[in-house]
C-alpha cells in the first residue's frame, strides 16, 4: 500500500477517534458520580464506536467495498455487544466487591474488629481486604490501649486526690492542736508535720516529673559518667532508708563501664527501683544492685526478695497509678507506699528519654528490674 494511502487511512482513523474519544470524555465527566461499572461500560462503548466509525470513514474513502464494509461493521458490532456484556458482568462484580469493602470499612469505623473481610474476584481486592483486617486489628489494639490509659488517668486522679487529702488532713489537725495549745508534745507534732510536708513535696515532684515525661518536655543533660559511681552514690544515699536491709552492689566491670547519660535522672530511676525493692523486701533479706554489660549494652539490675509480681500484672507495672496486690511504688517514708503509683512510670519515661529500656521479670523468691542503655550510649573507658 502506498504511503499516501496509509497516511490518509491514519488521518481518518485519528480524526474519528479524536471526535468519539472527546464525546466519551465528556460523557465520563457527566457521569463522574456514577458507578465504576457504568464508567467502564461507557469507556468500552466509546472504543467500539471509535472502531466502527473509523471503518465507515475509511469505506467512504473507497478503500472498502459495500459488502466488505457490511461484513466488517457486523463483526465489529457483534464483538462490541459481546464485549459490553462482559464489561457489564465485570462491572457488577466490581460494584459488588466495592460495596462489600465499603461495608467492611464502615464496620471498622463503628469500632468493630474484623476477623475476615471475605474473598473477592481479583488479587487487588483481596489484598485490600487483608489490609482492612490488619488495620482493624491495629485500631482495636489502639482503642484498647487508649481505654487502659484513660482508665489509668482517672485512677491516678482519684488516688492522688485521696493521697493528698490524707497528709493535708493530718497537718491541719496537728496545726489546730498546736494553735489551741493542746498538743502534748509540740516537738513531735512539728516533726510529724515536716514529714507530712516532705511526703506532699515528693508526690508533687513525681507529678511534675511525670507531666514532663508525658508532654515530651523532659530534657536530659547528657555527659560521660561512670555507671558504677552513679549506682554506688544512689545506694549510699538510700542506705538510711533501708531500715537495716542489706544492699549488695555487684559490679564486675567496676569503674570500666562509662555511659552517656544524665546522672541526675539516671540516679532517680535507679533510686525509684531501689526504694521499690526496699519497700517490698522483708527484713533480713538482701537486695542486689548489679552493674554489667550485656550484648554491648550497659545494664543496671535491681533484684529483691519481695515475693514477685503476679504474672498477669507484669505488663501493667509501668502504667501510672497501677495498683496490684503487690504494687511496687517507691516511698521515702518508713517504707510506706505513697500510693500514687508514679515511681515505675517515671522510671520508664526516664529510660525512654535515654533511648533505653526497662524490663521486669520474676525470679525465685522475688522480682528483677533491668535498666538497659542503648549501645551508642555505652563507651569503653
Amino acid at each position: 500500500m502506498p504511503w499516501s494511502d496509509l497516511a490518509a487511512i491514519a488521518g481518518v482513523a485519528l480524526a474519528t477517534t479524536a471526535v468519539v474519544g472527546g464525546l466519551g470524555v465528556a460523557a465520563l465527566v457527566l457521569l463522574r458520580r456514577a458507578s465504576l461499572a457504568v464508567q467502564v461500560w461507557v469507556l468500552v462503548l466509546a472504543a467500539i464506536v471509535s472502531v466502527v466509525a473509523s471503518m465507515v470513514g475509511v469505506a467512504n474513502q473507497m478503500y472498502l467495498s459495500e459488502h466488505d464494509l457490511t461484513v466488517a461493521v457486523a463483526v465489529a458490532g457483534i464483538s462490541g455487544i459481546v464485549s459490553l456484556l462482559l464489561v457489564a458482568v465485570l462491572g457488577v462484580l466490581v460494584a459488588r466487591n466495592s460495596r462489600s469493602l465499603s461495608a467492611a470499612a464502615r464496620r471498622i469505623g463503628a469500632g468493630e474488629r474484623l476477623e475476615s473481610a471475605g474473598r473477592y474476584s481479583n488479587s487487588e481486592f483481596n489484598d485490600l481486604a487483608d489490609e482492612l483486617v490488619a488495620t482493624s486489628a491495629r485500631l482495636a489494639e489502639s482503642r484498647e490501649r487508649e481505654q487502659r490509659i484513660e482508665a489509668s488517668r482517672r485512677e491516678l486522679v482519684a488516688w492522688i486526690s485521696h493521697d493528698l487529702r490524707t497528709p493535708l488532713a493530718g497537718i491541719r489537725a496537728m496545726a489546730e492542736a498546736l494553735e489551741d495549745g493542746i498538743a502534748p508534745d509540740p516537738a513531735r507534732y512539728h516533726r510529724q508535720m515536716r514529714m507530712q510536708v516532705d511526703q506532699l513535696s515528693s508526690m508533687v515532684d513525681d507529678l511534675f516529673e511525670l507531666s514532663k515525661i508525658d508532654s515530651d518536655a523532659l530534657r536530659l543533660s547528657l555527659e560521660e559518667v561512670s555507671l558504677y559511681d552513679v549506682v554506688s552514690d544512689t545506694v549510699a544515699d538510700l542506705r538510711p532508708a533501708s531500715r537495716g536491709r542489706e544492699i549488695r552492689v555487684e559490679a564486675p566491670l567496676a569503674q570500666d563501664l562509662v555511659v552517656m547519660a544524665d546522672p541526675r535522672e539516671l540516679s532517680r530511676a535507679i533510686g525509684n527501683l531501689l526504694m521499690n525493692a526496699i519497700q517490698h523486701t522483708p527484713e533480713g533479706s538482701p537486695i542486689t544492685v548489679a552493674v554489667d554489660l550485656v550484648d554491648d549494652r550497659a545494664m543496671v539490675s535491681v533484684i529483691d526478695a519481695g515475693g514477685g509480681i503476679d504474672e498477669d500484672d507484669l505488663d501493667r507495672v509501668f502504667e501510672p497509678a497501677w495498683r496490684g496486690s503487690k504494687a511496687r511504688t517507691p516511698s521515702l517514708h518508713d517504707g510506706r507506699s505513697s500510693g500514687a503509683g508514679l515511681g515505675l512510670a517515671i522510671v520508664k519515661g526516664i529510660m525512654s528519654a535515654h533511648r533505653g529500656e526497662v524490663a521486669v521479670r520474676n525470679v525465685p523468691g522475688g522480682c528483677r528490674f533491668d535498666l538497659l542503655l542503648p549501645r551508642d550510649a555505652s563507651l569503653s573507658a
